[in-house]
């Protein structure tokens, strides 16, 4: 039986399972979201210059169940694309994806959870998708753990499935309200090349209000530190200050043999490492308003450059989601490739007078200023207006957009693009 086959099964079973067992069926709920996108264009491609592009996208979400209550799910997301100019923009990209699908059991007892099928994986060391089995569990008091194993998602296209495979594991000790500290592994083989990592993560809730957050992955296969990621968050009177540390070694964190499919794989081959170091204060002032500063040190050891980025950000917030921000930044450079100046301001508005036929407003205008030009150019331009409104009591939300750049990669570039967004939710 081909792999599709089997996944087919899996799909169908998913189905069958909730409406034929009425104690999982009568207390589920169903919730749809429809996500209707249409872009247009102009592009180069291989037969003509300044083609019309019209591709239209569909997102749909479906998840039956009850949220966070004992029994069966199921969980689907997948997005498919239609090129309504017909032309061969799009020949060499994929034209939709199933991005996961799997039924979910949730125990009633020590917080057991099943997942069956494609999923992603957001646990130490794993980022991925799988189509497999994951296992969770509580194991006493004072520890968890959790197990998975299947097919890697991202190396379908690499070769066949033949040979492929991926597993892994997390276990957790903790304590509430003091820490988390969980020892992670993953496994990822491609016909005869293989990936080994094995990771650290943690969470600390540290006196007078302080918090440690960090995760350090070790590549088994050059038996040397991939990343190292650290932060604290603690207040200063009404400053929140969130200091960090981050480390990556580009060789150990990308990898250099088949199992990178990761689109900056090509920099393992540089023998780069960046170091990260910086500092973010936020100051809430009244009930709307909000300054946030920020501090980051880049330091490359190949390149032997090291850029300090300076931004400053005040955001106002009103009722509704209304938001107006403006943004401020500097990258200080040892060479003039990487100076520039940015300066960004954005809105969301709803409350809009109620003769207006629109029921938001959003705006985006980004500018940069680059110390050495790029193609010729020594500045980029960015502005994007918005316009929308929710119908069907909320349930649909049409919005149609337009935006225009001018950069170094394009002398002028204007698109525009329609959004249907529907959702439905019923009781089963």
């Amino acid at each position: 039986m081909k792999l599709r086959d089997v996944y087919k099964s899996i799909f169908c079973f998913a189905i069958l399972s909730l409406f034929c067992l009425p104690w999982t069926v009568s207390a589920a709920q169903l919730n749809f979201q429809s996500d209707t996108i249409l872009r247009m264009l102009e592009r180069d491609t291989t037969t003509k210059d300044s083609a019309a592009v019209l591709p239209i996208y569909e997102y749909i979400q479906l998840d039956i169940g009850t949220p966070d209550e004992p029994g069966l799910s199921f969980h689907l997301y997948g997005w498919g694309r239609l090129d309504m100019a017909d032309n061969d923009y799009y020949d060499d990209s994929t034209a939709g994806e199933l991005l996961y699908s799997y039924i979910e059991y949730t125990g009633e007892q020590a917080a057991f959870n099943a997942r069956l099928g494609r999923q992603y994986l957001f646990e130490g060391v794993a980022d991925t998708a799988i189509d497999g089995l994951r296992l969770s569990s509580d194991l006493g008091k004072y520890f968890s753990g959790s197990v998975y194993a299947g097919l890697p998602v991202d190396y379908s296209n690499e070769n066949g499935r033949d040979g492929d495979s991926i597993y892994g594991a997390r276990i957790a000790n903790h304590m509430t309200g003091w820490y988390d500290l969980g020892l992670s592994y993953q496994k990822i083989s491609n016909d005869s090349d293989s990936d080994e990592k094995a990771g650290m993560d943690l969470s600390a809730y540290l006196p007078l209000g302080i918090n440690l957050y960090g995760f350090s992955s070790l590549n088994l296969d050059t038996d040397e530190w991939a990343e190292h990621s650290y932060e604290l968050r603690f207040s200063a009177g009404p400053v929140g200050i969130r200091p960090y540390f981050q480390k990556f070694r580009y060789e150990d964190y990308f990898g250099t043999d088949n199992t990178s499919v990761n689109p900056f794989a090509f920099l393992a081959n540089s023998g780069e490492e960046l170091t990260v170091v910086g500092t973010e204060a936020t100051l809430p002032i009244g009930d709307s308003w909000t300054l946030v500063a920020n501090i980051k040190n880049y330091d490359y050891k190949v390149l032997s450059d090291s850029s300090r980025y300076y931004s400053g950000k005040v955001i106002w917030s009103g009722e509704e989601g209304t938001q107006l921000g403006g943004e401020a930044g500097l990258m200080d450079g040892d060479t003039d490739q990487n100076k520039y100046l940015l300066v960004r301001v954005y809105g969301y508005w709803t409350q809009l007078p109620a003769m207006l036929p629109v029921g938001y407003v959003s705006s985006e205008l980004m500018y940069v200023d680059y110390d050495q030009a790029i193609y010729g150019e020594d500045s980029s331009f960015f502005v994007s207006v918005g316009v929308g409104q929710k119908l069907l009591d909320d349930a649909l939300d049409v919005k149609v957009s337009g935006d225009y750049s001018k950069d170094p990669y394009y002398d002028e570039d204007l698109r525009a693009m329609v959004t249907l967004s529907y959702r439905f939710g019923k009781d089963l």
